[in-house]
């Protein structure tokens, strides 16, 4: 079987015999395997296996993207010469382009980060097991009427990055997951929740009967749930939803919504849009995290940044080409697939943590909701505004009355993000590092 960097070194090879004039390469080659139990026997099992090539070539000021599952060396030829010529007929791009050389990473250390776990590869009867487990336990749950789901996963993916300006660099990754959805309740009445997980190593994998019973508690407490009042009330977002109040932060500040003028934070940069007593700041370079990364898929060496320094905002997530149009450098958070060319993401990112915990928010709160799902969303990209349906428990005096569905929220993210109050309650493990977060004076639609 041929390397990852031998094939992207052909790709390279018969990208420039056919007339690029520069072009960068990637191959992936992953497997996985995945097992879906119900009543504690299989239901489902999945599993793949698979090399996929992408080619990016520039000609002229111009650029095509080609990919295929295929890595024979005439498929590789054809797909050269199919690049370039679609690249001849493209629209000029004055953006695109590869890295300087002095721009490129050099001498990572890809152990340190422990992307990988060294253990074998899970074995279709231990994730069975993990489903069987996390099903039972759940089911141990009084209320619990049925688990809709409980599956196992396991996957290992080897990604390896060439260009003609003389980078090349690769790296593998492991996931191990457990995910469990209880149903709790009979007809109209039901109810529904998950919990799960996801780690790099099997051995931090929670316990499935930790996430079974999770998942069927969750459920229980959601039924007989009802519609809150309506009218202006403080919110406190839970830890496991809150994170996508930092995503619409982090959309908005990202380098290709802001060329296209359709971001609530274009001009804002420079300006507070938290407290000030909060950051909200980028490592791609933590060990044993999903989003972390030596180098980005421009072969630029990534490093820790501030995106959010005391409430201020600093600066926009950057590719290359975002950069160029910008009048920037670029922050190395190019990523791409093997069928288009790169584009700016976020990698690991953590928002500073408060001093109080969730209870202690909800006390401080008085009456209010703690969001614990979020349906639907109609968030403005060019003002913030934010509206979407809700989900969790009714609070008065600082404690939980009971559950409510059927619920609207809304608001500006301008205001909301300005009054955020953080618990200290986030899972530090995760890629997303956001505690529940306690936002004053929004809308309810309710009863």
């Amino acid at each position: 079987m041929s390397t990852l960097n031998t094939i992207t070194e052909s790709l390279l090879a018969a990208a420039t015999k056919a007339g690029a004039d520069a072009a960068d390469a990637i191959t992936i080659r992953g497997q996985s395997v995945s097992i879906d139990v119900r009543n504690a026997a299989l239901e489902h099992s999945e599993r793949s296996e698979g090399t996929d090539i992408g080619l990016r070539v520039l000609v002229d000021g111009r650029q095509a993207c080609v990919s295929a599952s295929d890595t024979s060396p005439n498929t590789m030829a054809v797909l050269a010469e199919r690049a370039v010529a679609m690249a001849r007929e493209a629209p000029q791009d004055p953006y695109a382009g590869l890295a300087e050389t002095e721009q490129l990473a050099k001498d990572w250390d890809i152990a340190a980060l422990e992307l990988a776990d060294p253990s074998d590869e899970a074995s279709p009867d231990d994730l069975m097991s993990d489903a069987i487990a996390a099903e039972a336990a759940a089911m141990n749950v009084q209320g619990i009427s049925q688990v809709q789901s409980a599956t196992a996963g396991y996957s290992k993916t080897e990604v390896h990055l060439a260009a003609t300006n003389g980078f090349s660099g690769g790296y593998t990754r492991t996931s191990r997951g457990l995910n469990c959805v209880a149903i709790a309740g009979a007809g109209s009445g039901m109810e529904r929740d998950y919990d799960g997980d996801n780690r790099i190593f099997q051995t931090d994998l929670r316990s499935a009967e930790d996430i079974g019973t999770s998942a069927a508690e969750r459920a229980v407490e959601r039924l007989e749930a009802r519609k809150p009042p309506t009218g202006a009330y403080p919110v406190l977002f839970d830890e496991r939803i809150s994170s996508s109040l930092i995503g619409h932060v982090l959309a908005a500040a990202n380098g290709s919504s802001v060329a296209r003028g359709v971001s609530w934070l274009r001009d804002s940069l420079g300006e507070q849009i938290l407290p000030k007593e909060l950051s909200l700041v980028e490592d791609p370079l933590r060990s044993r995290v999903g989003a972390s990364r030596p180098f980005d898929a421009e072969g630029l060496p990534t490093q820790k940044r501030a995106i959010v320094d005391q409430g201020v905002l600093t600066g926009w997530t950057l590719d290359l080409a975002s950069s160029r149009q910008l009048g920037m450098q670029s922050t190395a958070n190019a990523a791409r697939g093997t069928s288009a060319p790169p584009s700016p993401t976020s990698w690991n990112i953590e928002l500073t943590q408060g001093d109080k915990t969730r209870t202690e928010l909800l006390t401080d709160m008085g009456t209010g909701l703690l969001v614990t799902s979020l349906i639907g969303s109609t968030i403005n990209p060019n003002t913030g505004d934010y509206s979407r349906g809700a989900a969790g428990f009714w609070v008065e005096n600082g404690e939980i009355q009971y559950p409510f569905n059927e619920c609207t929220i809304a608001g500006n993210l301008h205001d909301m993000l300005k009054s955020m109050i953080p618990a200290n309650d986030a899972r530090t493990y995760l890629s997303l590092v956001v505690p529940s977060l306690l936002i004053e004076g929004l809308t309810l639609a309710g009863a």
